[in-house]
């Protein structure tokens, strides 16, 4: 059977939009990239949370390719001056680094509470 769910009820809706993992309602950022200490509704404690270099890796990723192939397109079919690349490549660059940056922190932060992923921990099996 298929469920309907809408996307707020959803990891991915959830994160996108910046909302608590669990109840979809409070606030997941204190500043642009700062976590709140936990969530204003349900009293999640945002601890667990550690995205790391994810999202950054992702958008160097996805960013650089974008720009590096739009520029290398008009460099080949144009060739303009080095003064128009400069003027054209940095504002896409602040465009697709900082924009999706936050997106892409709160995706990855609702899917690994919604995957429980937690940090990697040995297990103690007495002498092997």
């Amino acid at each position: 059977m298929i469920d309907h769910a809408s996307s707020d009820k959803l990891p991915i809706g959830r994160g996108l939009r910046g909302r608590c993992p669990r109840c979809g309602e409070g606030r997941l950022f204190q500043g642009f990239l700062s976590l709140r200490p936990t969530c204003e509704r349900c009293g999640l404690d945002y601890s667990f949370a550690d995205a790391g270099d994810g999202p950054a890796v992702f958008v160097i990723l996805i960013g650089g390719f974008i720009v590096v192939f739009a520029a290398l397109i008009t460099e080949i079919v144009y060739q303009p001056p080095y003064w128009v690349h400069a003027a054209l490549w940095l504002p896409l660059i602040l465009l697709v680094t900082l924009a999706p940056l936050r997106l892409i922190k709160g995706l990855l932060i609702a899917l690994q509470y919604h995957h429980k992923a937690a940090e990697g921990r040995l297990e103690y099996r007495g002498d092997v």
